[in-house]
């Protein structure tokens, strides 16, 4: 691929950001990528000020939902170093979604050469404050025109910047669905579609509204099966050992879940990759030996959870000198933040 052309903005806006208190994704840095699909082929990536766009209103990612994205982190060390965590493994399951929703898939050297220079422009954003990172998000919508119930012909891969502090701070208390399902069967589950987040949002609605601040979903036909906690995968700690339920089309293949069981199993932790029905988590509630239960996904890493509901009754979890989730979670952070050695060969330097 060529050198990628890039504008730089006129003025930074970086001087009006404080670093010190950064909600999630709400603050942009100051340059995006964009690259267009025209004709049959991918054009040349290009890096512009962040600004708005147009799109023509009959545009099908409006009516017909062709809509993917990607969520990475940024991570700088303490002598300026910038570095990335697993992001040949987002590009490969970009494409992997992208296939799923019938639009093109991207080459990877669009992807890394262009998210590699993006972050190279704008390492001044990647935040040094403890806990915090630049999030990054790749993504791509159908930019093509019509009202015909088809595929797009055209389409637009972006990567936005947007310097987050945590994304879940204190404790998490999660309701069992009975009702709803985030995914079915055949679906796009496994696939990281913006439909099947905005599908989320009302069950989760409800659940908020009774006092909870996630939902923890079950399978499609039964509602009798554990499979993700709100947007993340879940592992669920019985005795001494850490179970999660394996992927499958319902399921997103979460890169921090993959890293979890990697680490567990280096660190001796013996790890279950199964079924786990819902009576199994509430008599282990019951009788003591479920020891705790956690999120885990790029945005939290690892959200441990204090508490559950199902069928109108509560369920506390032990509050743990040396939980598994602490532990992970520092094993994680430490190689993402080159503090420790990183024996699997994950991190990957950006400048």
């Amino acid at each position: 691929m060529n050198k990628i052309a890039v504008e730089r903005t006129k003025r930074s806006r970086i001087d009006s950001v404080d670093f010190n208190n950064l909600a999630f994704g709400s603050v942009f840095a100051d340059h995006m990528l964009v690259c267009d699909y025209k004709n049959g082929q991918w054009g040349a990536p290009k890096i512009t000020p962040y600004q708005s766009m147009e799109l023509d209103p009959s545009a099908k990612i409006f009516h017909y939902g062709q809509s993917i994205f990607e969520g990475m982190k940024a991570y700088k060390d303490d002598e300026g170093g910038v570095w990335l965590f697993r992001p040949e493994e987002n590009q490969r399951r970009l494409n992997i979604s992208a296939k799923r929703l019938a639009m093109p898939e991207l080459p990877k050297e669009i992807f890394m050469e262009g998210l590699v220079t993006l972050l190279q422009i704008d390492r001044d954003w990647v935040p040094r404050k403890e806990g915090s990172s630049l999030y990054v998000r790749p993504f791509m919508f159908a930019s093509g025109k019509g009202f015909h119930a088809s595929p797009a012909d055209e389409f637009r891969f972006m990567i936005a910047l947007a310097p987050s502090g945590p994304y879940f701070s204190g404790k998490v208390s999660v309701l069992i669905e009975e009702r709803y399902s985030r995914a079915a069967n055949g679906g796009v589950g496994f696939a990281k579609a913006g439909g099947n987040y905005a599908a989320q949002f009302y069950p989760t609605q409800l659940a908020v509204e009774k006092g909870y601040n996630q939902i923890i979903w079950t399978d499609d036909n039964t509602h009798e099966y554990i499979e993700e906690a709100g947007a993340m995968n879940i592992f669920i700690r019985i005795n001494d050992t850490l179970i999660t339920a394996p992927t499958n089309d319902r399921i997103l293949d979460g890169i921090t879940r993959k890293s979890i069981l990697d680490i567990a199993a280096d660190m001796g932790i013996e790890t279950e990759v199964r079924k786990i029905a819902v009576a199994e988590v509430i008599e282990a509630a019951k009788d003591g030996s479920l020891k705790e239960m956690f999120g885990a996904g790029t945005a939290a890493v690892v959200s441990p959870i204090s508490s559950f509901g199902y069928k109108e009754v509560d369920y506390d979890l032990p509050e743990l000198g040396k939980s598994y989730a602490t532990i992970l979670k520092k094993r994680i952070t430490d190689i993402q933040y080159n503090r420790g050695e990183d024996k699997f060969g994950w991190r990957f330097r950006v400048v």
